[in-house]
């Protein structure tokens, strides 16, 4: 029999943990936002590579990964899940080979099996369109590691690395800087410290300057203002930090409405003073200097940067590191039976919130139930039902939002889609006239039109959605099967696919676009 040493009998029971939570996780399907990375270029052009180190292209690191994804095995899902379960893997293990340098060995343990097995953790792992979360925070930990071993410029560097991931990993430097102070760090440390707050700054600047167009979801591009973002941001922290303690209520889209009053006032005054006496004890070892930690990484995602998605759970996801820390330094003279029974059980949860997982409609019937009044879940829902459940879903998001335009635009849509377009253009006229600039709206209603036999109407909403978005591959692949050929503009980024098909097939229905979740 082999025995392990010692020392790596805590990385080997990790990953064994990290493997039984997630292992079902390679079985599981595309959801939602996995989707766009078959038509996005950056992703399935042979020439991608290149593609994605554009200024607007945000996240380029990830997408590298999801180009030589799509390389090397096209559309099978069980390698982007096989990436995705690796990359947590490996930021498990870095993240106990972090702790156990700056906690006992016990209560880096606990942490690191905490953040490894909580079934928050789960969206980031099995929704393949969030390794940018899960890469930004390995690599973090990478620089994380380098810092305390005293080479402050490669910890500069592998910062710089996460942040081309993910740019949410902006407040990692604060974190840095929280453990200078407390420790009391060398002055040698600050320049590296500044330089990474420099890099932060200008890749919030980035973002904010890719985000600045209209309908971007973020920034200016978003329809909260940043006041209200960050008032009901009180309320979502202490939603992260429920879900943490009692890990029951998860959905993939939670509804959260905006709070501007007392509500929102009292929980950032909670939050206030909890902070306020984690300073007190501010000091190496320190439960509060680790949830200070935790609310520190939140916020990129929980200032006054606005973002119409008021809450995700992946987000919690590295600063979940400072919030176990804190929890393990609280919990760990506990008995062992009472510290394995409670890992047994986030195990337990984990698996069943990857099962979820696994079945799109189950996945989007849980966030219809949990967020009844949300139009989002409904029109997922609807995009993978069969046309009797999709057709009264969207009825029901009709009765709640008569006048959204996306709800009558995919009402629309799915109406084409059964063959009945003569149903379907009362719906789209309707989505026009309450978004006239919406071009894929003005492409279905063209395919509407073609079906009922009117090509020249047609023919004009085609050239019409072209002339708002020159781009739009199916409004060219319309009109060429119309016989009037169109020349894409040279910017426009197309798929090796969608190149390839622009001149057979039948006219093409555009899927009304959605928000990320």
């Amino acid at each position: 029999m082999i025995a392990l040493r010692p020392s790596l009998s805590p990385y080997f029971g990790l990953a064994v943990a990290v493997l039984a939570a997630f292992g079902l996780s390679l079985s599981t399907g595309f959801a939602f936002d996995d989707y766009s990375l078959f038509s996005d270029p950056a992703v399935a052009s042979a020439s991608g590579w290149r593609e994605i180190w554009r200024f607007s292209q945000t996240r380029p690191l990830t997408y590298l990964t999801f180009w030589a994804n799509h390389m090397a095995g096209g559309r099978n899902p069980w390698g982007y899940h096989a990436v995705n379960v690796a990359v947590h893997l490996v930021a498990v293990l870095l993240a106990y080979n972090v702790l156990s340098r700056l906690a006992p060995r016990k209560a880096a343990l606990i942490a690191a099996a905490i953040f490894a097995l909580h079934p928050i953790q789960t969206e980031p792992v099995a929704y393949i369109f969030e390794r940018a979360t899960l890469l930004a925070t390995a690599l973090c930990l990478v620089s994380w590691r380098y810092w305390l071993a005293g080479r402050h410029w490669t910890a500069t560097a592998w910062f710089a690395a996460a942040l081309l991931a993910k740019e949410e990993c902006a407040a990692f430097p604060v974190v840095l800087l929280l453990f200078h102070l407390a420790r009391r760090g060398r002055q040698s440390e600050w320049k590296p410290i500044a330089a990474m707050m420099a890099l932060a700054l200008a890749a919030g600047l980035r973002v904010i300057a890719v985000a600045a167009h209209a309908g971007s979801g973020a920034g200016f591009g978003s329809d909260v203002s940043p006041l209200e973002y960050f008032l009901t941001q009180g309320i979502v922290i202490a939603r992260y930090i429920r879900l943490l303690i009692i890990p029951y209520g998860f959905t993939v889209d939670p509804e959260v409405q905006l709070a501007t009053d007392w509500r929102a006032a009292a929980a950032w005054c909670v939050i206030a003073v909890a902070a306020a006496f984690a300073l007190r004890s501010l000091r190496a070892g320190a439960k509060g200097l680790w949830f200070l930690a935790g609310l520190a990484l939140l916020l990129p995602s929980s200032s006054i940067f606005p973002i119409d998605e008021l809450m995700a759970e992946r987000r919690i996801y590295f600063p979940l590191i400072g919030f176990a820390a804190a929890a393990a330094l609280a919990i760990e003279r506990l008995r062992p039976k009472w510290l394995a029974l409670a890992g047994v059980a986030l195990l337990a949860l984990t698996v069943a919130r990857v099962q979820v997982w696994q079945d799109e409609r189950l996945l989007w019937r849980e966030a219809v139930e949990r967020a009844p009044g949300k139009l989002r879940p409904k029109l997922q829902l609807a995009r993978i039902s069969d046309n009797a459940e999709a057709l009264r879903l969207l009825q029901d998001a009709k009765r709640i939002a008569p006048d959204n335009p996306a709800v009558a635009a995919a009402l629309g849509g799915r109406l084409l889609a059964m063959g009945r377009p003569a149903e379907a253009l009362p719906e789209l006229g309707r989505a026009l006239a309450l978004a006239p600039r919406d071009p894929v709206a003005l492409n279905n209603r063209g395919v509407a039109l073609l079906g009922l036999g009117q090509r020249e109407p047609a023919r004009r909403d085609f050239e019409r959605a072209l002339a708002l978005d020159p781009c739009l591959f199916n409004a060219h692949f319309n009109l060429h099967e119309l016989g009037v050929p169109t020349q894409p503009p040279t910017e426009c980024r197309y798929s090796d696919e969608q190149r390839q098909t622009l001149a057979r097939g039948s006219p093409a229905v555009q899927p009304p676009s959605t928000d990320r979740p």
